[in-house]
C-alpha cells in the first residue's frame, strides 16, 4: 500500500520532532506540529506552515550573510586565533531583540569589512561554548582583541555606535603595537602570561589531598585535569586567574588525574575537566556546572564561601600549635590581651569575649582570625608586642609572616575595634617590627569560672616577734659570756 506523501511528510516531520526541542522557539513549534498531525490530511497546509516557520526561527542568518556563522569547531579559528577585532553577537534563534538586530549586524558586518570581523553564535545551540563566556542574556556582543580579554559591548544596537565601538578596539590595537605591546595572533592576555605568572592554585596529590583538603576547615574548590584535554588547556589561564583573585579568601587546587589514578577513581571522576567542591562537608563534595571563566568561577566560589564559612571564633591563646594554627596562616592575627579574672570576673571577661566575636563575625568573609589571652598568661608575647605597660584589656594586629605588629591606641570598645581592623586590612598605621618570635606557653584553657583567691598558710604575730624576743635574749648572753 503507498503512502500519502503528506503522510510520508508527516512521518519524517515526527523524526525530526527530537531536534526540534532544542530551543524554547522549537517547543512552542512542537506543540504546533503534534497539533496539526492529530488532524486529518487537511491540516496538511497548515503543516506546511508551521515547518516553514521552524526553518526560518533556526535560520537568522544565511549562508551568504556577511556575518561569520560560529560554532564550537571554528571559534578558536575564527575568533581566539584571528589576528584583529572579531566582534561576537551571541544569540538566541526565538530572541525577539535577536531578531530585530539581525539586519542592523549584517550592515555592520559589511560597513567593517576589511577593518573588522563581525561574526554571530547561536548560543541557544551550543550552550556549553556560551556558558564559557559568561552568556546569561541575549544579545550579548563582546569584542574579541589579541592579546586581551573579551570586551562587552554596552552601547546602542544601531551600525553606526557599533562600528565606532569596532574602531576603537581596532586603534588600541594598533597604538599598543606601535608601542610594542601587543603581537599579532590570537590569544587572551591570560594565555600570554601563563607561563611567567605563579598561580595559587595548589597542587594536589595522594599524599597531600585529605591533610589539606580533607582535614581543613577552608572551603577548597579542586579541579581534576588530564594534560592532553583541550577544554582544561582552555580552562588553565582562567583557573589561574581566579585563584589568584580569590587568595586568601578561598582554596583553590588541581589534581593531574593522568598522575593520579586513585584520587580520580576516589572522587568518581569521569571526564575532563571534572571541578568538584569540597565544602563543610568534606565527605560529599558537590560538581561545578557553571561557566568556565575566572568571573564566573569567583562568583560561585564567594557564594559558596558565604554558606560553608565556619562560625565565627575567638580562641584562647593556650599553646604553640594555636598560636600556628590561628595565627599562622591568617593575613591578620587580631590579639587580645584581657584583664585577669580576679580583676574583671567571669561576667566581665564574658562581656570582653561577646564584643569580640560580634567584631569576628562582621569579618567573617575575611582571612583574619581572633585569638585572647589573659593577662599574664602569655608574658613572653605581651614583651614582644608591647603590651602590658599600659593595663588591660588591649589589642594588637599581629602579622607573623612579616614579624610585624600595630597596637589599638583607642578605647578597647567595639565602634574603635571595628575601625582597627578595618585600618589594619588597609595597611594600617603605625606599624612595628616584631623583635625575634616570642614563645608561647603551654597553659590550661579557662574554665569559665571566677577566680579565686589563693590563701597564704596563716601565722601568729605573736609567734613572730616572740621568735625575735628569743633571739635578742640569746644574743646578749652570749654578749655576756663573753664579756
Amino acid at each position: 500500500m503507498e503512502i500519502h506523501p503528506p503522510i510520508k511528510l508527516a512521518l519524517r516531520t515526527k523524526q525530526a520532532m527530537s531536534e526540534v526541542r532544542r530551543s524554547r522557539a522549537s517547543d512552542r513549534i512542537t506543540e504546533e506540529l503534534q497539533r496539526e498531525m492529530s488532524r486529518p490530511i487537511g491540516g496538511f497546509i497548515s503543516l506546511l506552515a508551521i515547518c516553514l516557520l521552524w526553518a526560518h526561527v533556526h535560520a537568522l542568518y544565511s549562508s551568504n550573510s556577511p556575518v561569520v556563522q560560529l560554532t564550537p569547531s571554528n571559534f578558536k579559528s575564527k575568533v581566539l586565533d584571528a589576528n584583529g577585532v572579531v566582534l561576537v553577537e551571541f544569540y538566541a534563534p526565538w530572541c525577539g531583540h535577536c531578531q530585530a538586530l539581525t539586519p542592523i549586524w549584517e550592515k555592520a558586518a559589511t560597513v567593517l569589512k576589511g577593518v573588522a570581523r563581525v561574526a554571530a553564535l547561536d548560543a541557544d545551540a551550543h550552550k556549553s561554548l556560551a556558558q564559557e563566556y559568561g552568556i546569561r542574556g541575549f544579545p550579548t556582543i563582546k569584542a574579541f582583541v589579541p592579546g586581551k580579554d573579551p570586551v562587552d559591548y554596552m552601547g546602542a544596537r544601531d551600525v553606526k555606535p557599533i562600528a565606532e565601538f569596532a574602531l576603537q578596539q581596532v586603534k588600541a590595537l594598533l597604538k599598543d603595537r606601535l608601542n610594542g605591546k601587543g603581537k599579532a595572533g590570537g590569544g587572551s592576555s591570560s594565555e600570554k602570561s601563563e607561563k611567567s605568572e605563579t598561580s595559587a592554585s595548589v597542587e594536589l596529590n595522594s599524599r597531600n589531598f585529605d591533610e589539606l583538603v580533607l582535614k581543613s576547615k577552608d572551603l577548597w574548590i579542586v579541579e581534576f585535569f588530564a594534560p592532553w584535554c583541550g577544554h582544561c588547556k582552555k580552562l588553565a589561564p582562567e583557573w589561574k586567574k581566579a585563584a589568584n583573585n580569590l587568595k586568601g579568601k578561598v582554596k583553590l587546587g588541581h589534581v593531574n588525574c593522568d598522575e593520579e589514578k586513585s584520587l580520580m577513581s576516589r572522587f568518581n571522576v569521569e571526564g575532563f575537566p571534572t571541578i568538584l567542591v569540597f565544602g563543610a562537608d568534606k565527605d560529599s563534595p558537590i560538581p561545578y556546572q557553571g561557566a568556565r571563566t575566572a568571573s564566573a568561577i569567583e562568583s560561585f566560589a564567594l557564594e559558596q564561601l558565604e554558606t560553608n564559612t565556619a562560625p565565627p571564633e575567638v580562641t584562647e591563646l593556650t599553646s604553640p600549635d594555636v598560636m600556628e594554627e590561628k595565627c599562622g596562616s591568617a593575613a591578620i592575627c587580631f590579639v587580645s590581651f584581657l584583664p585577669d579574672i580576679l580583676d574583671s570576673k567571669a561576667e566581665g571577661r564574658n562581656k570582653y569575649l561577646q564584643m569580640l566575636l560580634s567584631v569576628a563575625e562582621k569579618f567573617r568573609r575575611s582571612p583574619y582570625s581572633f585569638v585572647w589571652a589573659a593577662a599574664g598568661k602569655q608574658a613572653n608575647l605581651e614583651e614582644h608586642v608591647g603590651v602590658g605597660g599600659y593595663g588591660y584589656p588591649a589589642m594588637v594586629a599581629l602579622n607573623t609572616k612579616k614579624g610585624a605588629y600595630a597596637p589599638l591606641k583607642s578605647a578597647f570598645e567595639l565602634d574603635h575595634i571595628v575601625e582597627f581592623v578595618k585600618e589594619a586590612g588597609r595597611g594600617g598605621k603605625g606599624n612595628l617590627p616584631m623583635d625575634g618570635t616570642p614563645k608561647i606557653e603551654e597553659i590550661e584553657p579557662w574554665d569559665g569560672k571566677d577566680g579565686e583567691v589563693t590563701e597564704e598558710d596563716e601565722f601568729s604575730l605573736e609567734e613572730l616577734m616572740k621568735d625575735d624576743d628569743t633571739d635578742t635574749k640569746a644574743d646578749s648572753d652570749s654578749s655576756k659570756d663573753e664579756l
